[in-house]
């Protein structure tokens, strides 16, 4: 394969490359002032690029003519839905930095800093790259440019202690679990002698050897640790709370996804073989995500923190679909992962609407009690939206949930599922706890500030897509991850 036609392959990355380093002079020169028109300069790119994936999606594309650089990235209908949902998600996140930023602004700080549109147009490239990777060099590539831009958005806020500590905290964490990944990716390299997916895959044929075994573990953990599974989920509830909330929603959503992505690509793709070894693990982290984050959210009073647990939560159901290990589960991961991510963006755009008069942010249940009678509108959408993370037909959550189970029981493991279930209900009690203080504590009448009109916009559109009538793109997001996973298992 010629370099023209490589290139043409990753086109997104090289757009976001581009832009990133244009828009990072602009900023440079402009400084803080350029903020906004950085911010629309980069949504309007990913846009762009979100628009050069339509064609291969449309087409499903797969197979050998989706290798860019020799073997080093991949371009297919798996990488290509993915980077759509992250696209989506990265433009959300954008569309509700700016109001946040010039209300919750700190000593020396004025609104949002032009380097923040840069950090997650950067970002939005290392996940792109995560998710076409098909070499571990490549991986590991868009891996860490993914998570340096992310620790530093963690702590943007320079003047607020919660900000700072979340960014060491995600930096001490995500340090330990890159060395973990490539101390796994190492073990494999000298197993398999060489670092591309299907020469990995090949090598680890047949009975599998002790130390390619920790290998498989060790990336497995370190996998772990990017999605926020049990057990590597301890820095997820501080993360979440202390970032500015634009920055726990991005996290929350785009990240998820590429982590996701990549997940099920090295588990299915280069351990495709070794089911047997790796499903057992990924079974028990996904039971105890859906537990913990089940029973860690129950005692929350900090709304971010319980959304938190919220997110492990969910990555538990999403990883039942990659304990199936077929196209089916595979598909109905892909499908789940998109209703997340509409449910959890609007769950931050209505966190981000708690205002005051003056412009204070409010995230305990305490502020929000009687919110329905001084907020209807956000009660009602916050409302649909913690029903639909609970599962609760007919909002599109319960759809997800029933992919994911349809999946597993199809697959033959029933108990599994059946455990699943039942740890489900637990979480369905804090959900709840939303609409009993919303709707009938005594009004405490604290959230009275006015919502900035993209907050709207992205609060109403993903109450939509999450109710009834979301159902309407079920044909559609079907067919899209069904072409993914078919995508994901053409091996060669």
């Amino acid at each position: 394969m010629d370099y023209a036609t490589s290139f043409a392959l990753i086109a997104p990355e090289l757009l976001l490359t581009a832009s990133g380093l244009i828009l990072l002079l602009v900023a440079a020169f402009g400084g803080d002032k350029m903020a906004r028109p950085i911010a629309i300069l980069a949504a309007a790119t990913l846009f762009g690029a979100g628009f050069m994936l339509v064609p291969g999606l449309h087409s499903g594309v797969m197979g050998l003519d989706t290798y860019a650089f020799g073997t080093l990235m991949r371009a297919d209908a798996f990488a290509l839905f993915a980077k759509a949902m992250i696209y989506l998600a990265a433009i959300g996140c954008l569309m509700i930095a700016p109001a946040y930023f010039a209300t919750a602004s700190n000593g020396n700080e004025s609104g949002m800093r032009a380097e923040y549109p840069i950090l997650v147009l950067f970002a939005v490239l290392g996940m792109s790259i995560m998710v076409s990777a098909s070499d571990f060099m490549t991986l590991y590539l868009g891996l860490e440019l993914n998570s340096l831009a992310a620790y530093v958005l963690a702590s943007v806020l320079r003047n607020d202690g919660r900000s700072s500590e979340a960014g060491l905290k995600y930096f001490v964490l995500g340090a330990l679990a890159s060395g973990i990944l490539l101390y796994g990716m190492s073990l494999l390299y000298g197993f398999s002698g060489s670092t591309e997916f299907g020469a990995v895959r090949a090598g680890l044929s047949g009975e599998l050897a002790t130390g390619a075994l920790f290998g498989l573990v060790f990336v497995l953990a370190g996998l772990a640790f990017k999605i926020a599974a049990v057990p590597f989920h301890m820095w997820t509830p501080d993360v979440y709370e202390g970032a500015p909330t634009p920055v726990t929603a991005f996290f929350a959503t785009a990240p998820k996804v590429a982590a996701v992505a990549l997940t099920a690509r090295v588990t299915l793709e280069v351990f495709g073989e070794q089911s047997d070894a790796w499903r057992q693990i990924v079974m028990f982290v996904a039971l105890a995500s859906i537990i913990v984050g089940a029973l860690g959210a129950i005692g929350q009073n900090n709304l971010k923190r319980l959304l938190a647990y919220s997110s492990i939560n969910n990555v538990g159901f999403i990883l039942l679909g990659l304990a199936v290990a077929n196209t089916a589960g595979a598909s109905a991961m892909m499908v789940y992962l998109f209703i997340y991510v509409a449910m959890s963006l609007g769950s931050f755009v209505a966190l981000l609407m708690l205002r005051g008069e003056d412009g204070a942010l409010f995230e305990t249940f305490d502020d929000i009690k009687g919110l329905a009678t001084t907020q209807p509108v956000i009660a009602w959408c916050l409302a649909a939206l913690m029903f639909s993370l609970a599962g609760i037909p007919p909002l599109l959550g319960f759809y997800g949930k029933f992919v994911i189970f349809q999946a597993t029981v199809e697959a033959g493991l029933v108990a599994f599922g059946a455990i699943a279930i039942a740890a489900s209900v637990i979480g369905a009690f804090y959900y709840i706890k939303f609409v009993k203080v919303m709707f009938f504590d005594d009004e405490v009448g604290l959230v009275k500030g006015k919502s900035d009109l993209s907050h709207w916009v992205l609060l109403i559109i993903t109450t939509l897509i999450i109710s009834p009538l979301g159902y309407l793109l079920t044909p559609s997001i079907t067919d899209l991850a069904n072409k993914a996973a078919e995508a994901l298992f053409l091996v060669g």
